[in-house]
């Protein structure tokens, strides 16, 4: 075995370009499998982590949204005081947090910016069911409280040099032509959106931006995690009568965060099963250049084939020499393909993380999933090889030799 391997590398070697050029097909192929499985679950982790930083007994009601951002700025239609007070009703909740999330110019050592902005109640348990519920803790500073005026605490993304200067506890932040005392920076959170956003008071920030009688999104706390899924089918309920509308034309919805881990986590998933068929389609690719390559070298070789059967050589020992090499073939492609796809994915990802300046995506290495992408390439090499190695192996010597 030693001498068909070092046999088949030698003859390899003699056709490096051509080589390479066949190994192109499957580099792509194991290169995009291992890349995008590896960030989806990244991805997976750090969308799922949007959500899963809310407590299982926490739920939120909006209206249909018409962009992306946080839950209830993009909304035509905003929630109302009447649609707190019908919830207010159902039974099963313990506390009932309306909230206001929009979009404000801040303004910073000359430096203009866009931020979210989003609204803290003006009751100190709500605010600290909110810190609570979020996983809420500064890294600078203090978080708001009851009272608070004219104070803002900023999400941990403010710490990065958007304004080329840092700003710290005490600076002022100039937010809609008003300035605001900075009275903490957040820790990073699992949810980029909370590490963009700045938080202040209610009282604050409808007056700042002129808001009336507008929710953006209500957060509701139930009685306990065992009754949210009743809760929520309660609400929609509810709130569908109150707008007479019929089951699956709601223009609100009620999420819980089991809701919406589970419909992400099944996109996602969907993601993943159509990249990777892309991907496998790139792969048969790869084994057809695989057999092309055998199949011309088989033509090249018929004289060697010749000889080497007219000093003994059998049939079985022919067939070994060509799978070896179309199998060498494969893993050598599958190898070098992983490595570039784990290296594309780690980019990826320190790209995205620069851009939000915080850890969302992370690469998930599975060493699983490295094992079965090289040993699947080397098994298409192989099964590419195996017709060109079994008509290599029929040749008759004296035709052979006389090609």
């Amino acid at each position: 075995m030693k001498q068909y391997i070092s046999l088949s590398i030698s003859n390899l070697r003699r056709r490096k370009l051509r080589a390479w050029l066949t190994m192109l097909g499957i580099f792509i192929g194991i290169a995009a499998v291992v890349s995008l499985i590896s960030l989806g679950e990244g991805l997976k982790t750090a969308v799922t982590g949007q959500f899963g930083s809310l407590s299982a007994d926490v739920l939120t009601v909006q209206n249909a949204g018409t962009g992306f951002g946080p839950p209830g700025s993009t909304v035509i239609k905003k929630l109302t005081s009447h649609d707190l007070n019908l919830i207010e009703k159902v039974q099963g909740i313990s506390e009932v947090i309306p909230r206001l999330i929009r979009i404000a110019r801040i303004e910073y050592n000359k430096a203009v910016n866009f931020n979210y902005v989003a609204s803290m109640p003006e009751n100190q348990k709500q605010i600290d069911l909110i810190y609570n519920s979020l996983d809420l803790r500064t890294q600078d500073g203090r978080l708001l409280k009851e009272g608070d005026k004219g104070k803002v605490v900023l999400g941990s993304s403010f710490t990065g040099n958007s304004f080329d200067k840092k700003i710290r506890v005490g600076s002022a932040l100039n937010i809609q032509g008003k300035d605001f005392e900075v009275v903490g920076i957040l820790k990073p959170a699992s949810s980029f959106q909370v590490n963009l956003a700045i938080l202040m008071m209610e009282d604050d920030m409808k007056s700042l931006l002129g808001i009336g009688d507008e929710i953006d999104i209500i957060m509701i706390k139930t009685d306990n995690v065992e009754v949210t899924e009743q809760v929520a089918a309660r609400i929609e309920q509810k709130l569908r009568k109150d707008r007479n509308e019929k089951i699956g034309e709601e223009d609100f919805s009620v999420l819980t965060p089991l809701q919406a881990i589970s419909s992400i986590n099944t996109v996602l998933d969907v993601i993943n099963i159509v990249v990777s068929g892309i991907a496998a389609i790139s792969l048969l690719v790869g084994g057809i250049g695989i057999m092309n390559t055998m199949y011309t070298s088989v033509l090249e070789r018929t004289k060697e084939i010749g000889a080497m059967k007219a000093i003994g050589a059998r049939n079985s020992d022919i067939l070994k020499i060509f799978l070896i090499e179309s199998g060498l073939l494969g893993l050598v492609g599958g190898i070098i393909g992983a490595g570039i796809g784990l290296g594309f994915a780690f980019l990826v990802s320190f790209i995205a993380n620069s851009a939000f300046q915080s850890s969302i995506i992370n690469v998930s290495v599975s060493y699983t999933l490295l094992i079965g992408a090289v040993s699947f390439s080397f098994l298409i090499g192989i099964f590419a090889g195996l017709l060109p190695a079994y008509q290599a192996s029929k040749l008759n010597p004296v035709e052979a030799l006389r090609a």
